[in-house]
């Protein structure tokens, strides 16, 4: 696999909707969880599959946190041209939250590929009246 990536025309992504769910667990140092629903779209021409993950959170208080792993929730998607892989996931943060990343892999040639998860705010309810 190419060690470097690079943006591939039409493969994109799209952050459905972003909740708070006061029903998930979270530890008490961060107890407000998101949950966000995504869409990776391959509107290239080329089949991709997606091999990585790589989030960063922004709280109010200037602390950033970097979540990366293999796959994505467990997988690895594999997208033909046209097609879409659509999952859910969820955050627990202190504070309001910025949230951007991106998901890596490789195209048919065995490329290596990026596709920017557009940025989103998590913004926590408030504590006390």
């Amino acid at each position: 696999m190419d060690t470097s990536f690079r943006e591939l025309p039409g493969l994109r992504v799209e952050v459905e909707k972003v909740i708070f769910v006061p029903q998930l667990n979270a530890p008490p140092e961060k107890p407000f969880p998101f949950a966000y629903f995504i869409h990776i779209i391959n509107g290239s021409t080329k089949p991709v599959t997606i091999l990585a993950r790589k989030w960063i959170l922004k709280d109010g208080t200037g602390e950033v946190v970097v979540v990366e792993g293999a796959g994505v929730v467990g997988e690895t998607p594999k997208l033909l041209s046209g097609e879409k892989f659509s999952y859910n996931s969820y955050h627990v943060v202190a504070s309001n939250s910025e949230v951007s990343g991106a998901f890596f892999g490789v195209d048919s040639a065995g490329l290596g590929i990026r596709v920017k998860i557009p940025a989103f705010t998590l913004r926590c309810p408030s504590v006390g009246k």
